[in-house]
C-alpha cells in the first residue's frame, strides 16, 4: 500500500481543479498546468480534493499510484505558490549576470557561456555569485537548475563551481609530498 497515494490532494481556495478522464488540469494565480495520469491509475475530484487509486493490485499500478499523487500535488503547489531552486557559484572570477533574455556565466573557461532561458522559467541573479531559478512546473525548474549546474559542477578539492544552495560537497585532501 502506498502511504503517499492514500492521502487525497486538497485543492486550496483560488485553485480550480478539473479532472477529465485521465487528464488533471489545475488553474491558479500563477498559471495553468496539466498532467495525464497513467492508465493503471484512477483519478477523481470530489469534496474539494483529488484522490488517486490504483485500478488493480499489480506491481506497476501500485508503483504509479504514489507517483501520480505526488505529480498532482506538485500541480497544486505550482499554480498556487510556484517553485524555486537557488544555485551558488564558488570560485575566483566565477560569476553570473543577466544579459537580456539569457544568463551569462563566467565559469573559468576561455569563453563566457550564454544560457537561453526557456519559456515559463524566470531566472534572477540577486548577487553575481547567486542564481535563483523559479517557475510553476517543478520538473522544468529542476531541469534548468541541473543544466546550469552541469556547466561547471563543484569539484571536491577546492569546492569551486556551481552548486545548489545548501548542498554538501564532499571534500578531498590534496596530494602530500
Amino acid at each position: 500500500m502506498s502511504r503517499v497515494g492514500k492521502k487525497p490532494v486538497p485543492v486550496p481556495a483560488g485553485v480550480t481543479a478539473t479532472v477529465t478522464g485521465q487528464t488533471v488540469k489545475m488553474k491558479g494565480s500563477k498559471g495553468e498546468l496539466q498532467f495525464v495520469v497513467p492508465a493503471q491509475v484512477n483519478v477523481e475530484f470530489k469534496d474539494g480534493a483529488v484522490s488517486v487509486q490504483p485500478k488493480d493490485q499489480s506491481k506497476q499500478a501500485r508503483s504509479l499510484w504514489g507517483t501520480s499523487r505526488a505529480q498532482v500535488a506538485n500541480l497544486v503547489e505550482g499554480v498556487s505558490k510556484g517553485f524555486e531552486k537557488k544555485l551558488e557559484i564558488t570560485g575566483v572570477g566565477y560569476r553570473a549576470a543577466m544579459a537580456g533574455k539569457a544568463l551569462k556565466l563566467s565559469l573559468g573557461y576561455s569563453h563566457d557561456i550564454e544560457y537561453e532561458i526557456p519559456a515559463g522559467i524566470t531566472i534572477v541573479t540577486p548577487k553575481p555569485t547567486e542564481i535563483v531559478v523559479s517557475g510553476i512546473d517543478r520538473q522544468r525548474v529542476g531541469q534548468v537548475a541541473a543544466e546550469i549546474r552541469d556547466y561547471r559542477g563543484p569539484e571536491p578539492y577546492k569546492g569551486k563551481g556551481v552548486k545548489y544552495a545548501g548542498e554538501f560537497i564532499f571534500r578531498k585532501e590534496g596530494k602530500k609530498k
